[in-house]
């Protein structure tokens, strides 16, 4: 396993190996004693998947505090375009996105911390999306930016959308309960 950071402070990839043989694929996903050793004590409460056909859109969500949480998204079968945006008050990078190509040929695994809003893109039918998180879902701190309102640059004509997901607010407009300085 090889972790990479990213642009945006406490955002990594982690990019296992990936074992193939006439049978097919088996990949490691999580380790707790890897992450350990890499400085990340991450305790998992909850995991759930979604499967999305192509050209949907989902996000760009988070919880807020006390049930804010980091976040391990990998992709089992499909791809997906995966954006996180920073909505870390006194961040370096606040507003700004970082976004990757994930799937089931490339394995890779986002760690996703505290303080970023998530979302992606599936690129093709029946793409299966798994979370593992930090905290349990809680419905009153369950919250989101709209997922076009940061510059990024979707490349959809007609997207796929939840009627939640576009009612939003926008990432000029959201007062954020995240401070860059106290999250771990």
């Amino acid at each position: 396993m090889k972790i990479v950071d990213t642009n945006i402070l406490g955002l990594k990839i982690l990019e296992p190996r990936i074992f193939e043989d006439i049978r097919g694929k088996f990949t490691k996903t999580f380790t707790n004693d890897f992450f350990i050793e890499h400085g990340l004590d991450i305790h998992i409460k909850e995991t759930y998947y979604s499967i999305s056909h192509k050209d949907v859109i989902r996000g760009m969500h988070f919880q807020t505090p006390p049930y804010d949480h980091i976040k391990l998204v990998y992709v089992p079968a499909g791809t997906i375009i995966d954006v996180v945006v920073d909505i870390r008050k006194n961040s370096p990078t606040y507003g700004k996105y970082f976004s990757t190509k994930l799937s089931s040929d490339n394995g890779k695994v986002l760690i996703i911390p505290k303080g970023l809003a998530h979302g992606f893109k599936s690129l093709e039918d029946n793409t299966n999306v798994t979370y593992m998180q930090t905290t349990c879902y809680a419905p009153h701190n369950d919250s989101g930016v709209r997922y076009d309102s940061f510059g990024f640059d979707w490349d959809c004509t007609n997207p796929k959308l939840s009627d939640r997901d576009q009612s939003f607010s926008t990432l000029s407009e959201f007062k954020t309960p995240f401070n860059f300085g106290d999250i771990k």
